[in-house]
Order: structure tokens, then sequence, then C-alpha cells
């Protein structure tokens, strides 16, 4: 992991606090934050916020500064979003990712 990396998940962690239904889980050479099993949030290597978003939420989250499609090497990642800087620059925009990623992963069945 890189201290861009743990920059990110600490400023995920600050948000999330402490829950019983959030577990984290080192992936991607990031952090990844599990909501009831299901992947809601986490660091990329580079420090970039990667969030979990509905199908029919795809096109108005790739709209929002900063954001486009999550790539694994060419293959594009479905339903995940990277998010630069330009989109989190505030603990505000921060929890807005956050909250809006939660929405729909809470909809998911808990694995």
């Amino acid at each position: 992991m890189s201290a861009a990396s743990d920059e990110m998940a600490t400023r995920i962690r600050a948000i999330l606090g402490a829950r019983p239904d959030v577990v984290e889980k080192k992936m991607f050479g990031g952090v990844g934050f599990m909501l009831n099993g299901n992947m809601l949030a986490g660091s990329t290597a580079k420090g970039a916020l990667m969030v979990r978003v509905s199908p029919e939420g795809l096109d108005a989250a790739v709209a929002r500064p900063g954001a486009s499609v999550m790539h694994m090497g060419d293959k594009p990642m479905k339903g995940f979003i990277s998010v630069t800087d330009e989109g989190i620059e505030t603990d505000e925009a921060l929890a807005d990712w956050l909250a809006f990623s939660e929405d729909y992963v809470r909809t998911l069945p808990a694995k």
C-alpha cells in the first residue's frame, strides 16, 4: 500500500466510523470497505476513491467531477467508479460519495 492509499483509507474510515456492518480488507493495492460482505468503497493504490454504484446510477456517477469507470488493466469493472481528488477535495464531498454508494449496496443481499 502507498501513502496515498493509506491517506484515502483514513479519510474513509473517519467518515464511516466504527460500525459492526463494515469490515476492512486489503485489496487492489489499497483498502476495501465491505458493507455486510459487499464492496462499498475503497482506496486504490494511487489514492483514488473507488465506490460501488448501481447500474442505474452509473451515468449519474460518471457525470460528477473527478469520476470515471474503474478499470482493472484494460478491462472496465462493471459497477465501480474511480474518483480522483477533484471529486473528493472536502470531507463533505467524500461523505456524499460514500452515501451514494451505500444507498445502492444496502439493497444487495448480505454475503
